[in-house]
């Protein structure tokens, strides 16, 4: 792990981070605008992860993406719908804004913990049933044991195997825990071709967290400045309200510069929090998606 963190010259510094934590506490409400909710509203994965999900119920979340702009004709959709891999189709088949991805998790999410070769087949399903951006977890059961090469093969292998399409790796960073770990695991990750790294899946507490953000965005920096290649940062997880997106986003702006606050680079994945910016935009409760 110190060798992936020595070629990046990068360690987690907490009192730096305490420093960088509490001016972005502090400048947060400068961030409190009409302005800068419509632009997370764009941000936003919108995310049905439940055992209960069917394809009515998919296919509803789609069609209310699809009048959004009837409804909210002065904000931006969001950015993706993101759906078990088994429903991948159903939104491509419902979606009519081709602006908005679809995006699913595979790789036997939320855990990862399976044969490369059901990964490989769930993901590879995903994409061909319409997936046009795919989560996976990284595999924390061989980053925890020390094996960091097996496990950016397999994030390699994955990446392959969707054949282009936008790979996200869910570092689980609640699990990770500590700092260096999260640096670790965020370049591990970028090196084996992640287009995004991505904080939690949101099925384990603790979830996203600033803390994390803060890491994650570091390390994307210092990867750019070495590599050249942008790599995007995706929150999920345990947000709720529009000052949680607020924050995340004041995260990326103050690390990554006004460059990285676009849906290509950045993203919100939540279930929850559209309602809220929406309520908040709308100076009312809003229960529409």
């Amino acid at each position: 792990m110190n060798v992936i963190l020595e070629k990046y010259g990068y360690a987690p510094d907490m009192e730096a981070i305490d420093r960088i934590l509490t001016q972005i506490q502090n400048n947060l409400d400068n961030y409190e605008s009409q302005e800068n909710l419509a632009a997370c509203m764009g941000l936003i994965d919108l995310t049905s992860l439940n055992s209960s999900d069917t394809e009515a119920k998919i296919t509803a979340l789609t069609q209310k993406v699809n009048n959004a702009k009837s409804n909210f004709p002065e904000y931006p959709l969001p950015a993706a719908i993101c759906v078990y891999p088994n429903f991948a189709g159903t939104v491509k088949e419902h979606l009519t804004h081709h602006n908005v991805k679809v995006a699913a998790v595979a790789g036997v999410f939320p855990n990862s913990q399976s044969f490369l070769e059901v990964k490989k087949l769930e993901c590879k399903m995903a994409v061909e049933n319409g997936a046009d951006e795919v989560d996976i977890v990284l595999p924390l059961h061989l980053f925890l044991a020390g094996e960091f090469q097996k496990a950016a093969d397999e994030i390699k292998t994955l990446k392959e195997t969707i054949c282009g399409k936008t790979l996200k790796v869910i570092l689980e960073t609640g699990i990770l825990a500590s700092p260096a770990n999260i640096a670790a695991a965020s370049f591990l990750a970028m090196e084996a071709g992640a287009d995004f790294i991505k904080t939690s899946t949101g099925k384990l507490e603790p979830a996203a967290t600033p803390m994390a953000a803060i890491i994650m965005c570091e390390t994307i920096k210092r990867y750019y400045i070495q590599c050249g290649r942008k790599v995007g940062f995706k929150a999920a997880g345990g947000m709720t309200s529009p000052k949680d997106a607020l924050c995340y986003y004041s995260i990326a702006d103050t690390i990554l510069g006004k460059e990285w606050l676009d849906k290509e680079y950045f993203r919100l994945g939540t279930s929850r929090l559209a309602n809220a910016i929406l309520g908040e935009l709308e100076k009312k409760t809003v229960s529409y998606y």
